[in-house]
């Protein structure tokens, strides 16, 4: 008997879990839907059953014996009751930024690492993270990485329902309403907030879990990110320095054998992967892999996906997914 609850099921990554339980054929045999106050009472059906949005709180909490919890909630919603479904026994994946640094924590992207489970608690990377460690792992493997650069273009779906509505609001003439400055026909350097050293939150959330998922604390990592007016799927441009000097199709072949991994890379024909494409799909795309003339052992990838999906919800699901069969996604 394997029993589930989804925390956040009404928000934009839970419902889109709750899409994935159904489309992947997740085994269970309960589930039980929590969201806020404001949001309980609601009906969703899921494989033709019917389940009730109940409100998460902490007697239902201390009352409950799920195995599995996936959260999508908030940081401090996640801070608040992940250790109490813990102390019930249940495993907790958790998509907020809450867990991720906590040293007792696994951060899990399926095809690069997996949960030792030190505590029952799980924390799903950065969406953009996660697409970005998923080609470097392949290469720090064979070749040895001693650097990353990051600059990310980032849709609005990677801020919720709250940034699509602030590109709709744009497009419509009206002012934003959760970003400091239009979206629509612009583009925003500032994810998060900024910290004391000039980075944002997000850039120092890239930097820290890279090091983390691919167990590489010394790795020298940058991070530039910024909010493009793209409605799904995230682009990251990862400039890179290997150990050893494989040629360019040495890694689009290395790259193209990783499971997840697709690779749409041909100057010649002007092919290679953009948001537009990856977007509602679960995968990671990969293109534009060149040399970086000014830096021995260097190179430039370009890394598509969906955020919703990849960065955030499938990763999730692969997570429980793994657990479930007791075997490596890959």
């Amino acid at each position: 008997m394997v029993s589930i609850a989804l925390v956040g099921s009404t928000g934009l990554v839970g419902q889109t879990m709750l899409q994935l339980l159904d489309e992947e054929a997740v085994p269970f045999d309960s589930l039980t839907l929590f969201s806020s106050a404001r949001s309980a009472g609601k009906e969703i059906t899921l494989k033709g059953n019917s389940y009730i949005v109940e409100e998460l709180t902490e007697d239902k909490v201390r009352a409950s014996q799920f195995d599995y919890v996936l959260m999508s909630a908030g940081g401090d919603i996640s801070q608040k009751f992940a250790p109490l479904f813990e102390e019930t026994g249940a495993i907790v994946i958790d998509n907020s930024s809450a867990w991720r640094m906590d040293p007792a924590i696994d951060l899990i992207v399926p095809e690069v690492n997996k949960p030792s489970l030190k505590r029952r608690i799980i924390a799903n990377p950065n969406c953009s993270t996660i697409q970005s460690v998923v080609p470097l792992k392949p290469l720090a493997e064979k070749y040895g990485l001693t650097r990353v650069a990051y600059t990310t273009y980032q849709s609005v779906s990677g801020s919720g329902w709250k940034g699509i509505e602030d590109l709709d609001r744009g497009e419509k003439g009206e002012a934003p309403q959760n970003y400091n400055k239009p979206i629509y026909h612009n583009v925003i350097p500032q994810i998060d907030v900024f910290m004391e050293d000039g980075y944002t939150k997000e850039e120092q959330k890239m930097i820290h879990e890279t090091q983390k998922i691919l167990n590489q604390p010394d790795l020298a990592v940058t991070a530039t990110c910024v909010r493009v007016p793209v409605p799904h799927a995230h682009a990251v441009a990862v400039n890179f320095t290997l150990e050893s000097n494989p040629s360019v199709e040495e890694v689009r072949e290395l790259l193209g054998s990783f499971p997840n991994i697709t690779v749409q890379d041909d100057p010649s024909e002007e092919i290679y992967p953009t948001p537009l494409e990856a977007a509602h799909k679960k995968g990671v795309y990969v293109g534009r892999i060149r040399r970086d003339p000014s830096l021995p052992n260097s190179y430039h990838l370009w890394s598509v996906s969906d955020n919703i999906l990849k960065g955030a919800a499938w990763n999730a699901v692969q997570i429980l997914t793994q657990l479930l069969e007791g075997k490596d996604v890959n």
